[in-house]
């Protein structure tokens, strides 16, 4: 019977990132960020990531690939996962409301160099949204990852990069592959 399921949900992720292969646009604006990213980086700005859940952990997870490394030792990377720090969360959920807790980081943190990336698998997380909105007030970059649903995030980012699926799990798979493309592209042109 589990085989059955496994069979059923590597056709699914298959499927998906087909989808992704012979998609024209997605291609283009994940090269495209890698770009803006790796030009950001060169200039002296950092990468700011957030996202709530899965998302949240996807944050970390990249801040983590440039802060280290993905596949080669090279300098560290200035990124930050507004995620990892659970006093400023707390702080800033308690004192202004949970809607706010990656918009006013970004006010205390980002500037025009910057590039800061939101990832929600709806495209409708409030916080992210008002996250992505401060920072445009600030002058950076913004790069949405989402699903396929039309959504909110379909007009609050520079660059939207939509998972052709509807499916959490299978959106959170192409995030992550979407993620480690993203990484390897910039540790090749910034080192």
């Amino acid at each position: 019977m589990e085989n059955g399921l496994l069979e059923k949900r590597l056709i699914e992720h298959m499927t998906v990132a087909e989808e992704m292969l012979y998609d024209k646009d997605i291609l283009m604006k994940i090269s495209v960020a890698s770009a803006i990213i790796s030009q950001s980086l060169k200039h002296g700005g950092k990468v700011i990531i957030f996202g709530n859940g899965g998302s949240a952990a996807d944050a970390q997870h990249m801040a983590a690939e440039f802060v280290g490394q993905y596949l080669k030792v090279r300098k560290s990377l200035p990124a930050i996962a507004l995620t990892a720090n659970t006093s400023t969360l707390t702080a800033i959920g308690n004192d202004y409301g949970y809607d706010k807790v990656f918009s006013r980081q970004i006010e205390g943190l980002a500037n025009s160099k910057d590039i800061v990336i939101g990832i929600s698998t709806s495209g409708n997380s409030k916080n992210v949204i008002d996250g992505l909105k401060a920072a445009k007030i600030r002058g950076a970059s913004t790069i949405a990852l989402i699903g396929k649903k039309k959504c909110k995030m379909d007009t609050t980012a520079d660059i939207v990069i939509k998972v052709p699926s509807e499916n959490t799990p299978r959106i959170q798979e192409m995030h992550i592959l979407i993620i480690h493309t993203i990484c390897e592209i910039v540790e090749n042109e910034v080192d």
